[in-house]
């Protein structure tokens, strides 16, 4: 059973920073590719960043510069860096994973967890 936790999400200033973090297991995880999604009150579920089993990293406008994405496939886990958050960056952050880097992106990927929530207040 595939099983993808994140953690690490809060309440934070503009300005400040988080580190989210994805648990994956259930699955041959350096052989996916992985992403981070989210979705603010009232909006739909957008791509943020994606990185490939090779670790190419891919980023939705928005946040290059901002955010990093990064893997360890010795423990199975995704982390997303967000530096220089601002109020619009608030959303519920979900993980997901797929084999396939375009199905990642549109949002047709595999598996997915349950979501952690950041706010950033002005």
């Amino acid at each position: 059973q595939v099983q993808l936790v994140e953690s690490g999400g809060g309440l934070v200033q503009a300005g400040g920073s988080l580190r989210l973090s994805c648990a994956a297991s259930g699955l041959t995880f350096s052989s996916y590719c992985m992403g981070w999604f989210r979705q603010a009150p009232g909006k739909e579920r957008e791509f943020v960043a994606a990185i490939t089993w090779s670790s190419n990293t891919f980023y939705k406008d928005s946040v290059k510069g901002r955010f990093t994405i990064s893997r360890d496939n010795a423990k199975n886990t995704l982390h997303l860096q967000m530096n220089s958050l601002k109020p619009e960056d608030t959303a519920v952050y979900y993980c997901a994973a797929d084999p396939n880097l375009i199905r990642l992106t549109t949002m047709r990927g595999d598996y997915w967890g349950q979501g952690t929530q950041v706010t950033v207040s002005s």
